[in-house]
């Protein structure tokens, strides 16, 4: 009884143990469509930060009736100067797309995606290091999982190379119903939780809580399991009590105009054109902003219930020169080394 008892702790040390991250790959997303180059202070980051990987959207996929699959939102990015850096070429589709295909649309759709990301990788990266992985981002659901999941067999068997995806916290919490990605390896996405629109008293990038709720006991995910935590903050805008847009970027231009009435809520007291939107008096915004804090308490949550492996890549969302100066290099050094510690 006593030799059973032994091999169990063991065990468990070793198991537990095996959980540490010893490697760190510190990484970002870029999500930018409308820049041809990083600003100096962005370069400054990737440097300082010595990142050593970027997933850049190439482009978004979008689908309606009368012209069927299509792309969007292209990059403009030019990467000529940075060797040092592992482009990871990451394709947004819109879960419509997978909704009333049928194979042969499948089969054109992986075709495309890889011709334009090839196409993509010659014309603006070439000076980059190879590309061996692309990544798809897509929030499939019970009812389109078959089909994206055939998309993404199929995208590896033409690109022949590694394929990962990106991994909403409900089908990580749910593996038996909505399956497992047929990829090499999958990035959990610790942020937009909640619909931005349904709750009005919440974080909808990053509530603790709710994060709490999906990592509520530790998971031993099957496939290898990277990381991403958001670095963005954003202004919903409410025109006569109807959602508006949402604002990137100006925050500071914009707290000058307006008052606190509640948590997170502010109102407009002057009228204002920011980022080519006319603010009208009486307008409400919630502010949705993530600080330090809350981001380091998001990884003691995810530390303490997500099994990874040794080497782990923690990816910050996203490379923005605004968005990233809430933060100092150092905070931001300290958002990847946490995961080590």
């Amino acid at each position: 009884m006593k030799r059973i008892v032994l091999f169990v702790f063991v065990s468990c040390f070793f198991w537990g143990c095996s959980n540490k991250i010893e490697n760190v790959e510190k990484s970002f997303y870029y999500w930018k469509s409308n820049s041809w180059s990083f600003s100096e202070k962005e370069k400054s980051i990737v440097k300082d930060l010595k990142i050593k990987k970027l997933y850049v959207k190439f482009f978004e996929i979008d689908h309606n009736e009368s012209f069927g699959d299509f792309p969007i939102s292209k990059t403009t990015l030019h990467i000529y100067e940075q060797d040092s850096l592992t482009i990871i070429p990451t394709v947004y589709i819109k879960n419509e797309v997978f909704k009333n295909a049928d194979r042969k649309e499948l089969d054109t759709l992986a075709d495309n995606v890889n011709f334009l990301i090839n196409k993509y990788t010659k014309d603006k990266f070439e000076r980059a290091n190879p590309v061996s992985e692309f990544q798809m981002d897509c929030d499939w659901t019970l009812k389109t999982k078959d089909n994206y999941f055939y998309f993404l067999k199929k995208l590896k068997e033409i690109s022949k190379k590694q394929i990962s995806c990106t991994l909403r916290l409900y089908p990580y919490k749910y593996p038996e119903k909505m399956g497992i990605p047929p990829v090499d390896k999958a990035t959990l996405m610790c942020y937009n939780l909640i619909n931005p629109l349904e709750n009005q008293s919440k974080n909808s990038i990053l509530d603790l809580d709710e994060l709490g709720l999906y990592l509520n006991k530790k998971r031993k995910y099957p496939l290898h399991l990277d990381i991403a935590l958001p670095t963005y903050s954003w202004m919903q805008v409410y025109q006569n009590n109807k959602f508006s847009k949402v604002i990137y970027n100006n925050h500071e231009v914009i707290l000058k105009l307006v008052k606190e009435i509640k948590p997170m809520w502010y109102e407009v007291k002057k009228d204002r054109v920011v980022d080519d939107f006319y603010l009208r008096v009486g307008d409400k915004i919630k502010y949705e902003k993530i600080t330090p804090e809350k981001i380091n308490k998001a990884i003691e949550i995810i530390k303490k219930n997500v099994f990874f492996d040794a080497n782990t890549t923690v990816t910050l969302f996203h490379l923005d020169e605004e968005q990233l100066s809430n933060y100092s290099n150092e905070t931001l050094s300290d958002f990847y080394s946490n995961f080590s510690k």
